[in-house]
């Protein structure tokens, strides 16, 4: 069924950021409902210029929406602060009940009825609240939030000496995102390696990382956030994703350092699988 409703994105620059200028276009000149944006890239970690892109939002008297789903309990995250119309945040990254989320809106967003339903909950959701789990969601968030507090600072660092260590390990790697990134987000391409095979080869030594989102898992092709940032295919393909929690110590960091020359020589030799 068609609601004659259409979707458009703006580019990203190299670094995964929103081009504003053309949001500022496509604003213009186009009747816009909502503006949506991610307040951190959740592949290559790159925060969004969440302020600039609400007030461009608001000048055009558009809502705006921002997913904070893997912002939340890494940076800080306000909604009043923040300014939009409707927020998203999920439990489970906050250690949290799986399955169990928020929207949050402002009392100034539109009304608006998903399904119709029996009108409960001023006509925006209808049926039995799941209470244990929205206590759940509330608690691991204030132990989360006191990690952060005490630990974002720690954690960047152990990032950047992960970075530093493979780049020093490997010549060659490229570190994709910008540099205002998620403290616990490290992502980068092994050029002339599959990112699957490197994945394989790392988890025999005990060591667990992604080659993407995990929306994107299982997946067998090239991550659309890095061809949107120019990457080229066969470079995407080599993409690695390390996340650091609160738990990642200094002796983790090094174990990763010691094995990856040998896990990227070892891919390396494997080749890249040929092309679909």
């Amino acid at each position: 069924m068609s609601w004659g409703a259409t979707w458009l994105a703006p580019d990203v620059d190299e670094f995964g950021v929103m081009n504003t200028a053309e949001l500022g276009f496509l604003l213009e000149s186009h009747r816009v409902a909502l503006v949506s944006t991610l307040v951190a890239n959740n592949e290559v970690g790159s925060l969004q210029p969440v302020d600039e892109i609400v007030e461009i939002a608001r000048a055009h008297q558009v809502a705006t929406h921002v997913d904070a789903v893997a912002a939340l309990g890494y940076i800080p995250v306000s909604f009043r602060d923040l300014g939009v119309t409707a927020m998203s945040i999920s439990a489970h990254k906050v250690g949290g009940p799986v399955g169990v989320g928020a929207l949050v809106l402002s009392r100034h967003a539109p009304a608006w009825e998903a399904l119709h339903h029996g009108g409960e909950q001023q006509r925006q959701r209808s049926g039995t609240l799941n209470v244990a789990g929205a206590l759940g969601f509330a608690v691991a968030l204030e132990a989360r939030e006191a990690k952060r507090q005490q630990g974002a600072r720690a954690l960047a660092f152990l990032r950047d000496r992960l970075m530093t260590g493979l780049q020093a390990q490997v010549q060659g790697i490229v570190v994709r995102g910008s540099t205002e990134r998620l403290p616990g987000n490290l992502h980068i391409t092994v050029p002339g390696c599959e990112g699957d095979v490197l994945l394989y080869l790392l988890d025999q030594h005990g060591i667990h990382v992604s080659t993407g989102s995990a929306c994107q898992a299982g997946v067998p092709e090239a991550s659309h956030v890095l061809l949107a940032m120019g990457v080229s295919e066969p470079d995407a393909r080599g993409a690695l994703r390390f996340s650091l929690s609160y738990s990642t110590t200094e002796v983790d960091i090094d174990q990763v350092i010691s094995v990856f020359a040998s896990v990227v020589e070892r891919a390396s030799a494997a080749g890249m699988a040929a092309p679909a």
